[in-house]
């Protein structure tokens, strides 16, 4: 598994943009921070398809459900994996799931 970093690229179900920020940015692969834990979490979301008469389209990733490295931590934070997956606000409620598409890199792995 990859370790996930800024640069890599999360989408909601529906194919909405979900937009990463890194809480540190002192450990960087190919110049991009990587995410730790709690990083995915309550990010925007744009470009959610998902629209229409009482449908809420994708707007913000909630907890992360599964992802985090069990043995590699940054500050006393688990590295995020390109295996992260967690639910978004949007309908129907807790069936919505964001992943990762792209790790952002092809260096570093670790262990789940």
């Amino acid at each position: 598994m990859k370790v996930l970093v800024q640069a890599g690229t999360l989408r909601c179900g529906h194919d909405g943009t979900v937009h990463n920020t890194a809480r540190q940015g002192w450990v960087c692969v190919g110049g991009s921070p990587v995410l730790v834990e709690n990083d995915p979490q309550g990010r925007t979301i744009t470009m959610c398809p998902n629209v229409g008469i009482n449908i809420k389209p994708c707007t913000t990733t909630l907890v992360v459900r599964t992802g985090y490295s069990g043995f590699v931590r940054i500050d006393g934070h688990a590295v995020c994996l390109d295996t992260v997956q967690g639910y978004t606000d949007g309908t129907p409620p807790g069936a919505v799931t964001y992943t990762v598409r792209s790790a952002g890199q092809r260096l570093v792995g670790a262990s789940s």
